[in-house]
């Protein structure tokens, strides 16, 4: 079914203080788009507070690219609360959302084109499936850590897929507003609830091995931030246990 506005794919960015990544960002989308239709694509820039240039840039952007636009939050409320944000606020048929730094390059969203078109609704990219490529490698131990997190995260949330926290997902405009209506975390481990979500919502979530890079200017602080990955695990659990998810069937 087809937007009232026609749009097809909207693209949606998180920021928080990325004035120094943006050029590229910017760069990237701008390939990306040159081979799509002016009619069928946006970019969704959502600002989550940013306090350094960010939103200026963004601005001078838009003024020239006239496909994009910016919405936000005043306050800083964490990444999971900006993609929220921004994926209620597409228009799409199709929402795909990325970070700044483009981990993973636009163009493998290409990998997801036919699983889309054969109607799937949830697809997600997968640094850990037979034909992936990860171009630079995290630290040992942040790889050794994602690691634990995805087999705690599968035995809480029953999703079972292979890497939780892979910044490329695409919802369909109908699993997008089903989902993201309901999730409630902010920051940390929203990647988990929302799959978590997906998955009892009665939605196959497709992985697809795609290109990854580290960007090694992570704002992730191994020893403060996982110890709350791991708690908002419990959370997602306590939640559903409690019938907190409001309106969720149930597989």
């Amino acid at each position: 079914m087809e937007t009232k506005n026609n749009t097809r794919i909207s693209i949606i960015v998180p920021l928080y203080n990325e004035e120094r990544r943006l050029r590229h960002t910017f760069a990237a989308l701008e390939r990306f788009c040159v081979s799509l239709s002016s009619s069928v694509f946006e970019v969704v820039f959502v600002d989550d507070g940013s306090t350094d240039r960010s939103v200026k840039l963004v601005r001078v952007f838009i003024a020239r690219f006239p496909h994009a636009r910016l919405v936000g939050h005043t306050l800083n409320r964490g990444k999971g609360a900006a993609v929220r944000t921004g994926m209620l606020a597409a228009r799409g048929k199709w929402r795909l959302f990325l970070d700044a730094d483009m981990a993973t390059d636009l163009a493998e969203f290409t990998k997801f084109v036919p699983f889309l078109n054969a109607g799937a609704q949830v697809c997600i990219g997968s640094r850990r499936m037979i034909g992936a490529e990860v171009l630079v490698r995290q630290p040992r131990l942040r790889e050794a850590m994602g690691g634990a997190y995805t087999a705690l995260a599968n035995f809480f949330t029953g999703a079972l897929v292979s890497d939780f926290t892979c910044g490329f997902k695409c919802f369909s405009a109908e699993a997008a507003v089903e989902i993201f209506s309901r999730s409630v975390i902010a920051r940390w481990s929203y990647d988990a609830e929302i799959l978590f979500l997906a998955h009892r919502l009665g939605y196959t979530i497709h992985e697809v091995p795609v290109v990854w890079k580290n960007d090694g200017a992570t704002r992730v602080r191994l020893w403060k931030d996982t110890p709350r990955a791991f708690f908002d695990l419990f959370y997602i659990r306590a939640r559903s246990l409690l019938g907190w998810y409001r309106s969720m069937q149930q597989q």
